[in-house]
C-alpha cells in the first residue's frame, strides 16, 4: 500500500497536476481575499480575520478537487493497468486507501499553503495578533473535512468511468449537489419545518457549524460517515469489475 501511495504522490508532482492544483487554489483565493472588491476582501471588511476565505474555499474545491481525483481510477482503466493492479499482492481496500491518502496529502498541502493568509492578517491588525485563533483553527478543520468528503466523492466518480473528463464532471456535479443542493431545498418555503431536517443532510450546514470554532461530534460523525459511504461505493464498483 505504501509503495502505491508513493507512486501516486510522485505522479502528482512528476507532472504539473500537483503544482497546478495548489497554485490555482492560492491564486483564486488570494485574488478574492486581497485584490477583488468583494464581500470576501479583507481590506473591504476591515476586520482581522479571513472568514471570507473560508466562505469562498468550498466553491473553489468544487472544481479543483474533482480535477485532482479524476485520474485516480479513470487513468488506470484507460491505460489498461487496472487488471495489472489487481494482480499485485494488495487488496482493493489498500488500493483505494493509497489513492485516497495521496489525494488527502495534496489537499493538506494546498490548505497549509494558505497559512500565509493567517500570518498576514496577524501582522496587519491594528494590534498584531488580534485574530480569533479558535474560530480560524475550527474553520481550517472544517475545510479539511469538507475537502476530504470531496476527495471521496471524486474518487468514487473516477471509479465509474474510464474518461477523466467524465469523472471530473461527475465529481463536480456530485460535490455541488451535496454541498449546495440541500441548501437550495431548505430555501424552498413549501417544505416548512421539514426543510431544516433536509438541510442537515448537506455538507454546508456541518461545515459552517465547525467553522464557528465549536467541535460537535454530530458534525464529525457526518463527515466520517459520508466519506466512508463514498469510499465503500468505490469498493463496490471495483468488486463488480472483478465479476
Amino acid at each position: 500500500m505504501f509503495t502505491l501511495y508513493i507512486k501516486e504522490i510522485k505522479s502528482f508532482f512528476n507532472s504539473v497536476i500537483g503544482y497546478v492544483i495548489i497554485g490555482t487554489f492560492l491564486i483564486i483565493s488570494g485574488l478574492f481575499l486581497w485584490v477583488f472588491e468583494s464581500g470576501d476582501n479583507v481590506f473591504a471588511n476591515g476586520t482581522a480575520d479571513i472568514q471570507g476565505f473560508f466562505n469562498l474555499a468550498p466553491y473553489i474545491f468544487l472544481f479543483i478537487i474533482p480535477a485532482l481525483t479524476m485520474r485516480s481510477f479513470s487513468e488506470e482503466k484507460k491505460a489498461g493497468t487496472m487488471e495489472l493492479l489487481f494482480t499485485k499482492p494488495i487488496s482493493d481496500v489498500q488500493i483505494i486507501g493509497a489513492k485516497f491518502l495521496a489525494c488527502e496529502t495534496l489537499l493538506l498541502l494546498a490548505i497549509l499553503s494558505t497559512l500565509i493568509y493567517v500570518v498576514t492578517v496577524w501582522n496587519l491588525g491594528a494590534t498584531p495578533g488580534n485574530i480569533d485563533l479558535g474560530s480560524t483553527l475550527g474553520s481550517y478543520l472544517g475545510l479539511f473535512l469538507l475537502g476530504t468528503i470531496f476527495c471521496c466523492i471524486g474518487i468514487f466518480a473516477s471509479s465509474l468511468t474510464s474518461s477523466q473528463i467524465v469523472a471530473f464532471i461527475l465529481g463536480a456535479l456530485f460535490c455541488f449537489l451535496l454541498y449546495v443542493g440541500f441548501e437550495l431545498i431548505y430555501s424552498i418555503d413549501s417544505f416548512g419545518t421539514f426543510g431544516a431536517a433536509i438541510k442537515k443532510w448537506g455538507i454546508a450546514d456541518h461545515y459552517f457549524s465547525i467553522s464557528k470554532g465549536v467541535i460537535d461530534t454530530r458534525d464529525l460523525v457526518y463527515y466520517i460517515t459520508t466519506s466512508f459511504l463514498f469510499l465503500f461505493g468505490t469498493w463496490l464498483v471495483l468488486l463488480k469489475r472483478k465479476w
